[in-house]
Protein backbone atom coordinates (compact mmCIF):
# COMPACT_ATOMS: atom_id res chain seq x y z
CA UNK A 1 0.00 0.00 0.00
CA UNK A 2 1.31 3.44 -0.91
CA UNK A 3 1.78 6.06 1.76
CA UNK A 4 0.45 9.53 1.00
CA UNK A 5 3.12 12.24 1.27
CA UNK A 6 2.33 15.20 3.56
CA UNK A 7 3.09 17.74 0.84
CA UNK A 8 3.38 17.48 -2.92
CA UNK A 9 6.24 18.82 -5.03
CA UNK A 10 4.97 22.21 -6.30
CA UNK A 11 4.43 22.96 -9.99
CA UNK A 12 5.31 26.49 -11.06
CA UNK A 13 4.73 28.19 -14.42
CA UNK A 14 4.93 31.68 -15.87
CA UNK A 15 1.80 32.44 -17.89
CA UNK A 16 2.31 34.17 -21.24
CA UNK A 17 -0.03 35.70 -23.79
CA UNK A 18 1.28 33.16 -26.30
CA UNK A 19 0.08 30.34 -24.03
CA UNK A 20 -3.39 31.95 -24.01
CA UNK A 21 -3.40 31.98 -27.82
CA UNK A 22 -2.27 28.35 -27.96
CA UNK A 23 -4.85 27.30 -25.36
CA UNK A 24 -7.60 29.14 -27.26
CA UNK A 25 -6.65 27.30 -30.45
CA UNK A 26 -6.50 23.92 -28.69
CA UNK A 27 -9.73 24.38 -26.72
CA UNK A 28 -11.78 26.43 -29.16
CA UNK A 29 -12.33 29.09 -26.48
CA UNK A 30 -11.59 32.31 -28.34
CA UNK A 31 -13.31 34.64 -25.87
CA UNK A 32 -11.84 38.11 -26.50
CA UNK A 33 -11.29 38.51 -22.75
CA UNK A 34 -8.36 36.13 -23.19
CA UNK A 35 -7.06 37.28 -26.57
CA UNK A 36 -7.99 40.86 -27.45
CA UNK A 37 -6.04 43.49 -25.50
CA UNK A 38 -8.31 46.35 -26.62
CA UNK A 39 -11.48 44.47 -25.65
CA UNK A 40 -10.00 43.39 -22.32
CA UNK A 41 -9.03 46.99 -21.43
CA UNK A 42 -12.76 47.76 -21.32
CA UNK A 43 -13.48 45.02 -18.76
CA UNK A 44 -13.19 45.12 -14.98
CA UNK A 45 -9.82 43.35 -15.33
CA UNK A 46 -8.32 46.04 -17.57
CA UNK A 47 -6.28 43.50 -19.53
CA UNK A 48 -6.42 39.96 -20.85
CA UNK A 49 -6.73 37.11 -18.38
CA UNK A 50 -5.78 33.45 -18.61
CA UNK A 51 -8.41 30.81 -19.25
CA UNK A 52 -9.39 29.30 -15.91
CA UNK A 53 -8.96 25.76 -17.21
CA UNK A 54 -5.43 26.56 -18.41
CA UNK A 55 -4.50 27.53 -14.85
CA UNK A 56 -6.42 24.61 -13.33
CA UNK A 57 -4.33 22.25 -15.48
CA UNK A 58 -1.46 22.91 -13.06
CA UNK A 59 -3.41 21.04 -10.38
CA UNK A 60 -3.75 18.06 -12.69
CA UNK A 61 -0.03 18.22 -13.48
CA UNK A 62 0.72 18.37 -9.73
CA UNK A 63 -1.37 15.27 -9.11
CA UNK A 64 -0.12 13.38 -12.17
CA UNK A 65 3.49 13.97 -11.17
CA UNK A 66 2.72 12.78 -7.65
CA UNK A 67 0.40 9.84 -8.33
CA UNK A 68 0.69 9.02 -12.04
CA UNK A 69 -1.88 6.55 -13.28
CA UNK A 70 -3.79 6.48 -10.01
CA UNK A 71 -4.70 10.13 -10.54
CA UNK A 72 -5.44 9.67 -14.22
CA UNK A 73 -7.65 6.62 -13.61
CA UNK A 74 -9.88 8.08 -10.96
CA UNK A 75 -8.73 11.27 -9.32
CA UNK A 76 -11.42 13.70 -8.25
CA UNK A 77 -11.28 17.40 -7.73
CA UNK A 78 -13.51 20.13 -6.40
CA UNK A 79 -12.07 23.58 -6.84
CA UNK A 80 -13.06 27.21 -6.87
CA UNK A 81 -11.66 30.02 -8.99
CA UNK A 82 -10.81 32.92 -6.69
CA UNK A 83 -8.96 35.51 -8.77
CA UNK A 84 -7.81 36.09 -12.34
CA UNK A 85 -4.39 35.21 -13.67
CA UNK A 86 -2.77 37.68 -16.05
CA UNK A 87 -0.11 37.16 -18.71
CA UNK A 88 3.23 37.67 -16.98
CA UNK A 89 2.03 36.15 -13.70
CA UNK A 90 3.93 33.24 -12.21
CA UNK A 91 1.60 30.70 -10.64
CA UNK A 92 2.41 27.80 -8.35
CA UNK A 93 0.24 24.75 -7.59
CA UNK A 94 0.70 23.13 -4.17
CA UNK A 95 -0.91 20.30 -2.27
CA UNK A 96 -1.05 19.47 1.45
CA UNK A 97 -2.42 16.23 2.86
CA UNK A 98 -5.80 16.77 4.48
CA UNK A 99 -6.85 13.17 5.20
CA UNK A 100 -5.87 9.63 4.28
CA UNK A 101 -6.93 6.08 4.96
CA UNK A 102 -5.79 2.69 3.73
CA UNK A 103 -6.84 3.25 0.15
CA UNK A 104 -7.11 6.95 -0.59
CA UNK A 105 -5.82 10.41 0.19
CA UNK A 106 -7.39 13.86 0.10
CA UNK A 107 -5.28 16.96 -0.46
CA UNK A 108 -6.02 20.61 -0.03
CA UNK A 109 -4.72 22.25 -3.20
CA UNK A 110 -4.08 25.84 -4.13
CA UNK A 111 -2.74 27.72 -7.09
CA UNK A 112 -1.23 31.02 -6.02
CA UNK A 113 0.31 33.88 -7.94
CA UNK A 114 3.66 35.57 -7.38
CA UNK A 115 2.06 37.80 -4.72
CA UNK A 116 0.91 34.80 -2.69
CA UNK A 117 -2.75 35.34 -3.60
CA UNK A 118 -4.72 32.13 -4.07
CA UNK A 119 -6.26 32.15 -7.54
CA UNK A 120 -7.67 28.60 -7.23
CA UNK A 121 -8.39 26.58 -4.08
CA UNK A 122 -9.99 23.24 -3.45
CA UNK A 123 -9.69 19.59 -2.55
CA UNK A 124 -8.58 16.62 -4.61
CA UNK A 125 -8.77 12.94 -3.80
CA UNK A 126 -6.88 10.01 -5.25
CA UNK A 127 -6.88 6.27 -4.70
CA UNK A 128 -3.49 5.04 -3.53
CA UNK A 129 -1.96 2.24 -5.57
CA UNK A 130 -1.38 -1.01 -3.71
Amino acid sequence: MSIAPETLQPVERRITQEQLVQYADASGDHNPLHLDEEFARGTRYGRTIAHGMLVLALVSELMTRSFGGAWLRGGRLKTRFRAPVFPGDTVCATGTLKASDEGSATYEVAVSNQDGENVITGDVSVALDA
